[in-house]
């Protein structure tokens, strides 16, 4: 694997790739990687002749009092990972070279619908960061192919509405969610989870099931369903963010006569901020 610090060192690499008639495959990261990112990079290797990643902790998504600071940064077992999964380019550049003009005066690239609800209700400002930061990363790689979980599904619908909007010739390919033997979802923020918080931080994923079930049997009372998954979080010990019912395409309130669903939802620890999700067809 070859590593570029430098916008133009990795450019210059993936010029020689294009000529050659390559496909790129591009996996953008904060590091800190866990099994679910590995299998990213293996989608990649496995649909793409050139698998590219990067290791970007962005400032711009992180708001006030959020934990830009604290991130967890694993940058030589990253690499490590990395190296054994397959990828043959790792894009790692300092904040300077992302943003040589400084955060405060970089231009914005933001996607106007799906970003003030959920995440983007309780992290101002977050998907802003995030479609600029991947405008930028998608303008350097220019990847043919760009793969992300879809543990993080608000934010795969973001992109895939901005690429859909700003004409970007790339495949946005949604990678399913890994998860622990228990079922929680795989996260760079698991290690924040305490050893005493640890057994009953699968409530979120039980209840999305549970929910989902209802849905798929028939139960319409949307208010209802999602009050019954905040109020088993909060009788675990946690604190409920959200617990949505949603349009899976729209992210809007479910109407009773969706057929596309997703139940979303999203919880404090002590120390960490946990989503997860699940969607269903109804017949």
């Amino acid at each position: 694997m070859k590593t570029f610090h430098t916008v133009a060192g990795l450019r210059e690499a993936l010029a020689g790739e294009r000529l050659a008639a390559k496909t790129i495959g591009f996996v953008p990261t904060m590091g800190n990687l866990h099994a679910g990112h590995i299998a990213l990079v293996e989608q990649a290797r496995q649909s793409c002749d050139v698998v590219v990643c990067s290791i970007f902790v962005n400032a711009l998504q992180f708001g006030l009092n959020e934990d830009w600071d604290k991130y967890p940064r694993t940058f030589q077992a990253d690499c490590e990972k990395l190296t054994a999964a397959g990828c043959d380019y790792l894009f790692n550049p300092t904040d300077n070279e992302m943003y040589p003009n400084g955060l405060d005066t970089q231009s914005r690239v933001i996607c106007p619908t799906m970003t003030d609800v959920l995440c983007g209700a309780s992290r101002p400002g977050h998907f802003e960061g995030v479609t600029t930061v991947v405008t930028k990363l998608f303008n350097i790689v220019q990847p043919d192919t760009a793969i992300f979980g879809v543990k993080d599904y608000q934010q795969l619908a973001v992109i895939r509405r901005m690429s859909e909007d700003l004409c970007m010739p790339i495949e946005i390919v949604g990678a399913p969610i890994h998860r622990e033997p228990d079922g929680l979802a795989m996260s760079s923020r698991n290690s924040y989870i305490t050893a005493q918080e640890r057994a009953n931080v699968t409530v979120l994923h039980d209840m999305l099931q549970q929910v989902a079930a209802a849905l798929q049997s028939g139960e319409r009372d949307f208010a209802a369903l999602e009050e019954r998954g905040r109020a088993a979080i909060r009788a675990a010990g946690f604190k409920p963010d959200y617990f949505s019912i949603s349009n899976s395409k729209t992210l809007d309130a479910a109407a009773y006569d969706d057929r596309e669903l997703t139940v979303l939802g999203a919880m404090f620890t002590s120390a960490a901020r946990l989503i997860d999700n699940t969607s269903i067809t109804l017949d």
